[in-house]
């Protein structure tokens, strides 16, 4: 290897080097890690559960009621195989659902009905 090409490797690699770092964003562990899902008390319970099915993106764009999604737990053991949650992962998993992705905090493009 001639100097000129170990200079112009080594700017290749200072220079991808810095884009990597500049297009990373510095909280690269936060909400891209969780498919949309807003932080709160208990979200990593319910993407650590909910996302072993389906993607928790599913889950971030329901917005409903906490009736709803009690009854949406119910119907998941009962028709789709779902474990059954013990009481206080059950309230965890209520209480975040219930609390960041109700009805008040539907996506724009799903259509609120009351």
């Amino acid at each position: 290897m001639t100097v000129n090409s170990f200079l112009w490797a080594r700017r290749y690699l200072a220079v991808a080097g810095a884009v990597f770092l500049l297009a990373t964003p510095a909280g690269a562990d936060s909400d891209d890690d969780y498919d949309g899902l807003p932080p709160g008390k208990g979200r990593e319970d319910v993407y650590s559960f909910c996302d072993a099915c389906h993607s928790a993106k599913l889950v971030s764009q329901q917005g409903l009621s906490r009736e709803s999604w009690d009854e949406t737990l119910d119907w998941m053991v009962e028709e789709q195989g779902m474990a059954e949650l013990d009481a206080d992962m059950r309230k965890i998993i209520l209480d975040y659902l219930s609390e960041y992705l109700n009805i008040d905090h539907r996506p724009a493009h799903v259509k609120k009905t009351p």
